[in-house]
C-alpha cells in the first residue's frame, strides 16, 4: 500500500455510449487519488469493457493491451461513412443487400493474419499528428496497410435486410470499423459500424464490469473496494518465477538477481533468454523481470 493509502489495481468499467476513453478515465481519477491510465481505447459510439488501471496497475497497461479482444458489432449494408462508423457523414449508398449464405461464405476470408487499412479517423500518429485530426481539417491522411489477427469471426443474428450482427475475437491493432468496410466490399456493397460493444480485453470481462453510476455511489476508492481486481489480472498470461525475500528486496531496489533459489510457476519451456516473467514473493508480484544471461533485471517494480 502507498504511504497516501490509495488504491492500486484494475477496475473493469462498463463504458457508457458517447464518452471517450480518456473521459472515463478522468472520472475514475476522482475517486481514486492517483495515476490512471486504461488499456485500449473504446470510441465514443462503442459501448463495453474498458480496463483501468489505478496506482501501481499502471505499469501493466502494455500487457493488458496486448491481449485479445472480443466485439460484438451490428453492421448497416448499403451505405460508406467517412469515419467507418455512424458518426461520419455519408459518402456512398448502394441498394446491393448481402443474403445470409452470401455473408456466411465472406466470413472465413477474414480468418487469420489478414492485411488491413486502418480507418482514416483513428488514433495512430503520422509525422506527430492524430489520423483523425488530420481527416478532420480535409487533409485524408495516408495509411499504409498492416497486418492484423482476426482469430474468430462469425454471424450472430440478421435483424433485418439492412443490418447483419456479428461478434469476432481479433488482436492488437485489429479496427473493427476497417472489417466491416471491408466486408461489405467484399460482399459488393458498402458498409459500416452501426453499433459496437467490447465483451473482453485480455482476460478482462463483461462480467467484471461495473458502471461509472455505481463507481459514484460508491465514491472515494480504496485498495477493499470489491471491485478492484488485483495488479497481476493483466499479467495471466506471463511465466510466473518465485523469488525469496532476499531476492524481492533486491528486485525492488532495482538491482539484478541471480534466481539461484528461484523456481518456476510456469512451465519452464516459456521461460528463455529475452523472456519477461513476473517475480512473486509470497501471494504478490513483486516486479516484472527479464531474463538476461541468466540473471533477472528489473523492468516494472511493484511498491505496494
Amino acid at each position: 500500500m502507498r504511504d497516501d493509502g490509495g488504491p492500486h489495481g484494475w477496475l473493469v468499467i462498463d463504458k457508457p455510449l458517447g464518452l471517450t476513453s480518456r473521459r472515463v478515465v478522468d472520472i475514475v481519477r476522482r475517486y481514486a487519488d492517483g495515476r490512471v491510465g486504461h488499456a485500449g481505447t473504446l470510441d465514443p459510439l462503442a459501448t463495453g469493457v474498458l480496463p483501468v488501471a489505478i496506482g501501481e496497475a499502471t505499469k501493466t497497461t502494455a500487457y493488458a493491451m496486448a491481449g485479445r479482444k472480443r466485439y460484438r458489432f451490428r453492421i448497416r449494408w448499403g451505405i460508406a461513412r467517412a469515419t467507418d462508423d455512424l458518426e461520419g457523414e455519408v459518402t456512398g449508398e448502394c441498394t446491393a443487400r448481402p443474403s445470409r449464405e452470401a455473408i456466411e461464405a465472406a466470413l472465413p476470408r477474414f480468418l487469420g493474419p489478414i492485411r488491413q487499412h486502418p480507418p482514416a479517423y483513428s488514433a495512430i500518429k503520422i509525422n506527430g499528428s492524430r489520423a483523425y485530426k488530420l481527416a478532420r481539417t480535409n487533409t485524408q491522411p495516408v495509411l499504409p496497410m498492416r497486418t492484423v489477427e482476426v482469430a474468430e469471426l462469425r454471424l450472430i443474428s440478421i435483424p433485418d435486410g439492412d443490418h447483419a450482427d456479428c461478434e469476432a475475437l481479433v488482436g492488437k491493432g485489429t479496427y473493427i470499423r476497417a472489417l466491416a468496410r471491408d466486408l461489405g466490399a467484399t460482399l459488393g456493397t458498402f458498409a459500416h459500424v452501426a453499433q459496437l460493444r467490447r465483451l473482453s480485453v485480455g482476460r478482462f470481462a463483461e462480467s467484471q464490469a461495473v458502471t461509472l453510476d455505481l463507481l459514484t455511489e460508491q465514491g472515494h476508492m480504496s485498495n477493499d473496494c470489491r471491485y478492484l481486481l488485483p495488479i497481476e489480472t493483466a499479467l495471466d498470461d506471463i511465466p510466473a518465477l518465485i523469488v525469496t525475500a532476499a531476492e524481492a528486496a533486491r528486485l525492488r531496489s532495482g538491482r539484478r538477481v541471480m534466481p539461484g533459489s528461484a523456481h518456476l510457476g510456469t512451465d519452464p519451456g516459456l521461460v528463455r533468454e529475452g523472456a519477461v516473467v513476473g517475480a512473486w514473493y509470497g501471494q504478490s508480484v513483486v516486479a516484472l523481470a527479464r531474463i538476461e544471461n541468466g540473471l533477472l533485471r528489473p523492468v516494472r517494480v511493484f511498491n505496494c
